[in-house]
């Protein structure tokens, strides 16, 4: 049965479609969609039922048998916004209506620890090596997290020695896709089994980038990587974009390096979006919240919501 959730997120994936045309054709009264997409009312089962049929013309059962896509957050090097990214694009994405489930790669469990996720029973490593379902734990409506914590360190060894061991997270989450529009992970600042292991798994590749020097020595090697695993394991993978964050364009070393970026990297997609330095990113972690629950107006906010608008667009 179609729910009032899933009616939005058809409206949002397809825009051109005209809202008052279709509750001519469902016999609905006039501005009743409207009035769900903008957030002023839920949808009943009257409605709902009398949408169904009208919706499969329009590609509703289309929409309905996808899965999720799956993109990494990736940087060998640490302190880029991997994990600020994961949680706060994941969050707002979630709050646009999509299903979200965040994955973390990382054995400091930053991305857990910044959920209020303290004491695991269960972790992404007991799928990795003990063929467990993924164990998912609800964080907020449409949104979920796969858990590690220091565990997973331990495990690096045991994971290459499997038979398959780099495929075994993407076999961990094909059960779960179909539940999900997207699948965030967040990998560890290291080209180690469980960065090539999230790469294997994935789609795509968000590249998080602080415009500083130091983030762009090296940064050759992990292009490097993500192609050696495209042409050799995963012929899908590409590169989703590079996300500029920590900025603060007052500084002239920055203004001058985010031009250097966009040359060095011209070949790649760089998002509009800059992720500006912002003092309540960090204490939203230290609170164990995303940036829109500990402040929803800060300019935090503000850069992750504009990110996921972008972000969606190129899928229009």
């Amino acid at each position: 049965m179609l729910t009032h959730e899933e009616t939005l997120l058809f409206f949002r994936r397809k825009p051109a479609l005209s809202v008052s045309a279709i509750e001519k054709q469902a016999g609905l009264p006039s501005g009743t969609l409207a009035k769900a997409i903008s957030g002023d009312r839920t949808l009943n089962d009257k409605h709902l039922a009398a949408l169904y049929p009208v919706l499969l013309e329009y590609g509703y059962a289309e929409m309905a048998e996808r899965k999720a896509r799956i993109i990494s957050v990736v940087n060998h090097k640490g302190g880029v916004g991997k994990t600020t990214t994961t949680l706060n694009l994941g969050k707002a994405l979630s709050l646009a209506g999509f299903r979200v489930l965040l994955v973390d790669m990382d054995s400091q469990g930053n991305l857990t620890q910044s959920l209020g996720q303290d004491e695991l029973d269960k972790q992404v490593v007991h799928a990795l090596l003990k063929n467990e379902p993924l164990p998912i734990i609800p964080i907020a409506k449409n949104l979920d997290l796969a858990p590690s914590d220091l565990e997973l360190a331990y495990a690096d060894l045991e994971l290459v020695q499997v038979v398959g061991g780099v495929n075994q997270l993407k076999n961990a989450l094909a059960p779960v896709r179909g539940n999900y529009d997207f699948i965030f992970i967040d990998c560890p600042p290291a080209l180690n089994i469980f960065t090539n292991s999230s790469l294997v798994a994935s789609h795509s590749c968000l590249i998080t980038l602080q415009p500083e020097a130091s983030s762009m020595k090296g940064v050759n090697h992990l292009f490097d990587r993500i192609a050696q695993v495209r042409d050799r394991i995963n012929y899908e993978l590409k590169v989703e974009g590079i996300l500029l964050t920590m900025v603060d364009k007052r500084l002239n070393v920055h203004r001058d390096m985010i031009q250097n970026i966009h040359e060095a990297l011209s070949n790649f997609r760089i998002f509009k979006t800059e992720i500006r330095t912002n003092v309540a990113l960090k204490e939203s972690q230290v609170a164990q919240q995303d940036i829109f629950t500990y402040h929803k107006d800060s300019n935090g906010a503000i850069d992750y919501k504009n990110l996921a608008t972008e972000f969606m667009q190129s899928r229009a």
